[in-house]
């Protein structure tokens, strides 16, 4: 759970399969959220194509916040719609940002262009908003609307997720990276507007692990964790919620791109990168102790009407990591038996900084299963190993696996009648199998009964040996479909 995200996009395809996977993600946690359009740079981008592709993907109204500017063939900048300047970014390595006021006089061509824009955007936000469009009505200009109205307005919009802004840039080569930080701070929301769910840890520290990386030359691992309440101090206790275990805290960094710096306290709001903790893995939930866990349990249980006795962490903070099944797998091995047991403990690592990826041993084979979201990463894996661990591994050829899904609603029913002694036994089953468009379905929410009046006496007399026979039928058909014998979904 989190405050907001922002999403790149590439320029060519347009939206692909992996945004809208982590869109969904974004609506599952009702997140705010601005696209940022990469390598722009290309001789064939077209920001309006990508633009109408997010709208149609999507079904959210867009708004281009930039346009690009390109010199002789070459993308070297970017126009800021919003204060009519042009961004241009130097030749160096650093490519410093230049911002230059753009004028009918230096540059006609752009200017008129990002007045259009300017208006298009007001437009846009107008037609959303009917605060703005009064303002635009009394003033009967769109030019006399301040830059600062229309930021206070996209702020609003893109809370209550009504459009979604975006930029562009290409990331290759340094050229809008600065406006889109700016973008972040001016659109999105700030650590202060955060959710009250966490407030109910009142002074103590709490905080999300979202990610693991280990380094060697700092002893082990560094867990990130953004701060939601509280404030983490240099040898810490903390407790895990989520796997229910103590940690303890060594050093405390702060992360500024490759480069950390120690310090001893780190404040609500901001990134802590913590040393020392052994079991802590992306997506944990973090506090001071387990009493101020409890506390904070009875109080969230109290504002949402729940149970504090029944209600779980997940229920009441969101913390479980909905982690999507791999779709290819792999065999991995080392280049000799001698080099097996550092393989082993990479895989190990690599598994605790990316729960996506799954290590599993096939015992009929002798062999180490990779499991990932697709033939690029399970690359990466490989890379990485390879030079963060020195170890050659050979990959073998990839599977897919494939899984089969119903496309309409089937029903079917069948009755059987058995004689025990003289007591003669009929039992009805009606089963249907319905497509639903949410992939992500825990175990126990797949069998649902019919609970209308009539069939409620019938459920209430399913003994529970009876219930757990019915699951265990249910699973064992569904693990292999009629197509082409795959588990279904």
């Amino acid at each position: 759970m989190g405050s907001w995200l922002f999403w790149m996009v590439q320029q060519v395809p347009g939206v692909e399969a992996q945004t809208l996977t982590v869109w969904r993600q974004a609506d599952r946690y009702n997140l705010p959220r601005i696209v940022y359009v990469n390598k722009m740079d290309r001789s064939d981008s077209n920001i309006h194509m990508c633009c109408a592709s997010v709208e149609k993907k999507f079904d959210v109204p867009s708004v281009l916040l930039q346009l690009p500017h390109v010199e002789n063939g070459k993308f070297v900048g970017v126009v800021d719609v919003l204060s009519l300047e042009l961004i241009q970014y130097g030749n160096g390595r650093t490519k410093d940002a230049i911002r230059i006021n753009l004028s009918e006089k230096s540059y006609p061509k752009l200017f008129e262009e990002a007045q259009k824009a300017r208006v298009k955007l007001i437009e846009q936000l107008s037609d959303c908003n009917d605060q703005l469009a009064n303002q635009v009505i009394n003033s009967g200009s769109f030019d006399s609307i301040s830059s600062v109205e229309v930021v206070k307005t996209l702020q609003k919009m893109v809370k209550e997720r009504n459009v979604i802004p975006i930029v562009l840039g290409s990331s290759y080569k340094n050229i809008g990276i600065q406006s889109l930080m700016d973008a972040v701070i001016l659109y999105l929301p700030s650590p202060n507007d955060r959710s009250k769910l966490f407030s109910s840890f009142e002074d103590h520290f709490c905080g999300r692990a979202f990610k693991v990386k280990h380094d060697k030359r700092r002893g082990g691992p560094l867990t990130f964790v953004r701060l939601y309440n509280g404030t983490v101090k240099k040898g810490q206790k903390i407790f895990n919620i989520t796997r229910r275990e103590s940690d303890q805290i060594g050093r405390i960094y702060v992360a500024y791109a490759d480069d950390f710096r120690e310090v001893d306290t780190v404040e609500n709001g901001n990134i802590a990168v913590l040393a020392g903790l052994k079991k802590t893995m992306s997506g944990d939930l973090l506090t001071t102790s387990q009493t101020a866990y409890d506390k904070a349990k009875k109080i969230t249980s109290k504002n949402l009407n729940m149970s504090h006795t029944t209600a779980d962490a997940d229920n009441l903070f969101g913390i479980s990591a909905k982690i999507p099944e791999p779709v290819f797998f792999c065999s991995i091995e080392p280049p000799s038996t001698a080099s097996q047991q550092a393989l082993d403990q990479a895989l190990i690592e690599l598994q605790r900084e990316d729960p996506s990826l799954r290590v599993t041993y096939n015992l009929e084979t002798g062999q180490t299963v990779l499991a990932g979201m697709g033939e690029l990463h399970l690359e990466i894996i490989r890379d990485r190993i390879l030079k963060e661990y020195k170890i050659d591994a050979d990959l073998g050829p990839l599977q897919i696996a494939y899984r089969e899904t119903p496309l309409v609603k089937v029903e079917d029913s069948l009755r059987v009648d058995t004689k025990i002694g003289n007591v003669k036994n009929s039992v009805l089953v009606r089963l249907s199998i319905i497509p639903v468009e949410d992939t992500v379905i825990s175990h126990e929410n797949i069998l649902k009964f019919d609970k209308l009046p009539d069939n409620a006496s019938n459920i209430a007399s399913i003994f529970p040996k009876h219930m757990q026979a019915i699951r265990q039928g249910i699973d064992v058909g569904l693990n292999q479909g009629p197509k082409i014998g795959c588990q279904i979904l």
